[in-house]
């Protein structure tokens, strides 16, 4: 991923906040022999410093290739727009650049499976505890005697250690001042899907 300076996360806080409010992305795994990895969609729950917890349904195609090598890749992307060519150009706007203003984070990591009953269902308390914060779901419980028991073997669970970060924040940071507010009311005036959180983004890195 090409991240320019002015593009680039001013710091770790910056990139952790973000993540900490996006919980849905890629998880990619690579294999010896394969000519193109496996893209599993997934929702995770990020602890807000390098541990990641998630789980996948046991037939998933991802696990021989995590087993195999136990590193993966976590790609998150949010806050994306389209931005028109005419309201990126400097002169004329017949012959403005079109762009995409976005956030991403890009995470790799050290894999471990967890398969151990108690061990998933701590896993998926976690995640419970992330997703719903009401507690109205009962705490998942290994126990032989419990509901859960018979739905822990149909999935296995994923803590993902964070080992390196590619962070960037595409939202104008080589533009001036100017540019930057007239693509900043173009956005608030259209009011697409995204254009909210972009326009936040917009404005907070100026």
């Amino acid at each position: 991923m090409l991240i320019h300076p002015w593009d680039s996360a001013a710091s770790d806080a910056e990139w952790r906040e973000w993540l900490s409010g996006h919980d849905f992305g890629q998880l990619v795994a690579g294999g010896a022999g394969r000519d193109l990895p496996v893209v599993t969609p997934a929702h995770f729950a990020f602890d807000g410093d390098r541990t990641i917890v998630t789980h996948l349904a046991r037939p998933n195609p991802i696990w021989p290739l995590l087993e195999e090598h136990p590193r993966a890749l976590l790609t998150v992307i949010g806050d994306y727009t389209y931005i028109r060519a005419d309201w990126n150009a400097t002169a004329d706007p017949a012959y403005g650049v079109p762009t995409s203003y976005y956030a991403t984070v890009q995470l790799e990591g050290d894999v471990r499976l967890v398969d151990d009953p108690a061990a998933k269902a701590a896993l998926l308390e976690k995640q419970l505890r992330h997703f719903e914060r009401d507690g109205a779901r009962a705490p998942v419980s290994a126990a032989q005697d419990a509901p859960d028991r018979r739905l822990l073997p149909g999935i296995r669970g994923i803590e993902f250690t964070v080992t390196g970060v590619r962070a960037k924040f595409k939202f104008g940071g080589n533009r001036s001042a100017e540019d930057r507010e007239r693509i900043g009311a173009r956005l608030a005036e259209r009011g697409g899907p995204l254009d909210t959180e972009a326009l936040a983004q917009l404005r907070r890195r100026g």
